[in-house]
């Protein structure tokens, strides 16, 4: 029998988590498998302490109190974690993003402390070391916001003269299954855009770009460029239209949910939007989209200092 996906509710994500103690054994289980670990030392001589939550290492060169918001990005967070475990539901399931201001009507919350959880969460999104990409390869690169003169002439947005960001985003999306490497980028020349490909696609694979002269000394793959300019967008089977849907996208977050997103911090909503791109197929369990961020928490950390520095 084919396999039935599963979608919840906000009242079944409720009726599922319905207190604090269900969301903490549920970040437990995801991140210990229902061991505790010791976050500072890798131990698992564990004892639990009295308050519900915390356990001590036993180890003699270690000894530290710990919960499981230690050594993820949700260290230090005074943020229930049942609010939390919402607010990756809400960030998975809103295909345009949320906005900290309608997160923090949502958790009751501040704008100021939704905004530090939301970037958190866009931090466990990235992926550090994704496996390359390989058979049909579209890449492509957009601008979000920028001036109107620095793009090229068809991703122009006609939208009157001056600055509005400066920031370019690189792209690379796997025809066959959709999967989609994308990240902010310092400038658009041969010397970023070429080892950007050659880090995540593999050898060999059929890499279909635009005319972009970024891409024309681009060697080892079976290479086709398109010419937008001339007014090309397809020529056979060579086309980045499946790239270009994902800057679509990320450009209706952009413009209909934010509003605004400074240059500093742009790698953070891509990192948001390429997740929800890749785990947010129909035929993965929501739980389990879930599930893959909570995975995506450990071993990082981001500090609200680091943010606004």
């Amino acid at each position: 029998m084919p396999h039935t996906t599963h979608t919840i509710s906000a009242f079944q994500f409720f009726d599922n988590f319905p207190d604090e103690s269900s969301a903490r054994i549920y970040f437990e289980k995801q991140m210990w498998n229902d061991e505790p670990v010791c976050p500072y030392c890798g131990g698992r001589h564990i004892t639990t302490l009295k308050k519900e939550g915390v356990y001590r290492c036993k180890s003699n060169t270690c000894k530290k109190d710990f919960t499981v918001r230690v050594g993820t990005v949700m260290h230090k967070s005074k943020i229930p974690l049942r609010k939390w475990l919402y607010a990756m539901y809400v960030v998975v399931t809103s295909r345009k993003g949320v906005s900290s201001l309608q997160l923090s009507k949502e958790l009751g919350i501040t704008q100021k402390s939704a905004w530090f959880l939301l970037q958190r969460i866009r931090e466990a999104c990235s992926d550090d070391n994704p496996t390359k990409l390989t058979g049909t390869i579209e890449v492509d690169e957009t601008y979000i916001g920028g001036k109107e003169k620095n793009k090229h002439a068809y991703k122009r947005l006609n939208a009157g003269r001056g600055a509005v960001g400066k920031a370019p985003v690189f792209g690379m999306r796997e025809r066959e299954t959709g999967r989609v490497i994308a990240f902010q980028i310092n400038n658009t020349n041969a010397t970023t855009l070429l080892p950007a490909i050659y880090n995540n696609v593999e050898k060999n694979a059929t890499v279909y770009t635009d005319e972009h002269r970024g891409y024309t000394s681009l060697t080892g793959y079976k290479h086709s460029a398109i010419k937008h300019s001339a007014g090309e967008y397809v020529n056979g089977m060579a086309s980045t239209n499946g790239i270009e849907s994902v800057w679509a996208v990320l450009k209706r977050g952009y413009i209909g949910t934010f509003h605004n997103i400074s240059v500093k911090h742009l790698g953070l909503y891509v990192n948001e939007f390429a997740f929800r791109l890749n785990e947010g197929n129909v035929k993965i369990d929501l739980m389990t989209r879930i599930n893959s961020m909570a995975n995506g928490m450990m071993n990082k950390r981001l500090t609200y200092k680091e943010l606004i520095k």
